[in-house]
């Protein structure tokens, strides 16, 4: 099988999106498929529903989209109640498998128990160790059952601070929706490093991993769960709770970058407005005499924008995209693997032939994309090819839910610049500074100081303990040095 999707394969992935809705008039199952479908370029390998009807909790997952998924009544039907939640799927921890699709559930002592989570627990497998060896069976690899089992084993009494006390074990990065017989909870991480919102639809409560969702649905957004803050619903009662206590947060900045869609509101800033200044950012820093500025279809238009008007360079659709395909079942010769990538991605030669062109993209990753899309405008005919990137260079893997390669694998973590320019062929290649990348958020950044965001893709600094990650260095280290002593 062959992807004809060649500008989206070399991107990082964000894990997951959740969507929670407590209080519907109708059926609260329609609008969670609704809001998944806005959520969908969070993870488009599964999606799930699970709802409550008051008595009983009944649970839909599939493998794939949610459009064909749950988009028939029959579906929709066989999940009744005013109480539902959803999750769509990228996976970074767990195969892909219909096991691991969520929400999760369980039978426990005090009832069912759902969860969806967005984000990635940096000490799972220690814990997963641990629980396993006192005797606890696992029925899925994904790092969210770990809490499941947390949960189940605390010594608490009651739900909510047998959560609280799992949530007390678990390292990194979550944003949660949890669902049982008293009501819907709604959590994030202390650092608030993946985001959840609230919103109101009549009497309905709703949280999604972004405000877009809330528009979907025609709900108002509300406000932003505060990182730490367990919100929990009952009924129409509502209270948050603050169990952590407080310390700087440190959301995610690459959701500005790539991850959330340009429509939504993230921390009171809009996503494409700060997209834009990203753009115009890069234009002050990394100049160039050009004809024309070019997006990399779509998450490179908006900081293609703000980098034309930056510049006084018109902007331009030099490469346009068909939304109409997917998967092309073709044999993998060369040749017509070439001809794939065309069905979803095309230069549009006659705007190109003979312009010297910038063209703006996201990200860079492992670099096979930029090499491709190069290689795309020189043979339409372009007389230049500059490449700018609208974020710093990933030099760092991400630990918090994000699907990025083993570090050895990000071009930026192995060569210089010169080296990036020459392995993707580009006539000339610069990424925004991190300070102009704080700068497109109105913020300042310096190095002495914590920054307010998770940048540790660019950076390196990592806001939390990585217990896995150091385990496995350990075991790496030991086995090398048995290797040595044999």
């Amino acid at each position: 099988m062959l992807t004809t999707n060649p500008f989206d394969d070399d991107k990082l992935r964000e894990e997951c999106g959740v969507f929670g809705v407590s209080g519907a008039a109708d059926s609260a199952a329609a609008l969670v498929a609704l809001g998944l479908h806005a959520l969908q370029h969070r993870g488009q390998e599964a999606a799930g529903i699970t709802s409550f009807d008051g008595a009983h909790f009944h649970t839909h997952r599939a493998m794939g989209h949610v459009a064909g998924n749950f988009d028939k009544d029959e579906v929709i039907r066989a999940l009744p109640g005013n109480v539902a939640m959803g999750h769509v799927r990228y996976s970074t921890t767990g195969e892909t498998a219909l096991r691991n699709v969520q929400p999760l559930y369980a039978d426990l002592a005090t009832g069912g128990f759902a969860i969806a989570h967005n984000g990635n627990l940096s000490n799972a497998m220690r814990l997963r160790r641990d629980l396993v060896r006192s005797g606890s069976i696992f029925q899925s690899t994904s790092d969210t059952e770990t809490i499941i089992h947390l949960v189940a084993t605390s010594s608490y009494r009651t739900l909510l601070d047998k959560f609280i006390d799992a949530l007390r074990r678990v390292e990194g990065a979550y944003s949660l929706i949890a669902m049982t017989p008293e009501g819907l909870i709604a959590c994030r991480d202390p650092l608030g490093i993946r985001p959840l919102v609230m919103g109101r639809l009549g009497d309905a409560v709703i949280f999604a991993s972004e405000t877009v969702a809330l528009d979907v649905v025609g709900a108002t957004f509300d406000r932003a769960v505060e990182p730490g803050e367990l919100i929990v619903v009952q009924g129409e009662s509502m209270r948050s709770i603050r169990p952590f206590g407080t310390q700087p947060a440190r959301p995610c900045i690459f959701e500005y970058v790539y991850f959330s869609r340009p429509d939504s509101i993230a921390d009171d800033r809009s996503v494409y407005s700060v997209r834009k200044a990203i753009g115009a950012q890069l234009a002050i820093e990394s100049p160039v005499e050009a004809d024309l500025v070019i997006p990399v279809p779509d998450s490179g238009v908006p900081a293609a924008i703000g980098y034309a008007q930056e510049s006084n360079i018109p902007f331009e659709l030099g490469i346009i995209r068909s939304h109409y395909v997917g998967r092309t079942f073709i044999q993998p010769g060369d040749k017509v693997r070439h001809l794939g990538v065309k069905l979803k991605h095309n230069a549009n030669r006659a705007l190109i032939a003979g312009q010297r062109v910038v063209l703006i993209d996201d990200s860079i990753v492992r670099g096979t994309t930029s090499l491709k899309i190069v290689q795309m405008m020189r043979e339409a005919g372009a007389a230049e090819v500059h490449m700018r990137i609208a974020s710093p260079p990933t030099r760092h893997s991400c630990f918090y839910g994000v699907d990025t390669p083993e570090r050895a694998k990000l071009l930026a973590a192995k060569m210089n610049l010169d080296e990036m320019t020459r392995y993707i062929q580009a006539d000339s290649l610069a990424f925004v500074s991190i300070d102009g990348l704080y700068k497109a958020l109105g913020e300042t950044h310096r190095a002495d100081i914590r920054p307010s965001h998770c940048d540790a893709c660019f950076t390196g600094d990592y806001p939390t303990t990585l217990t896995d990650q150091d385990d496995a260095v350990e075991v790496d280290q030991f086995a090398l040095l048995a290797e040595r002593v044999n």
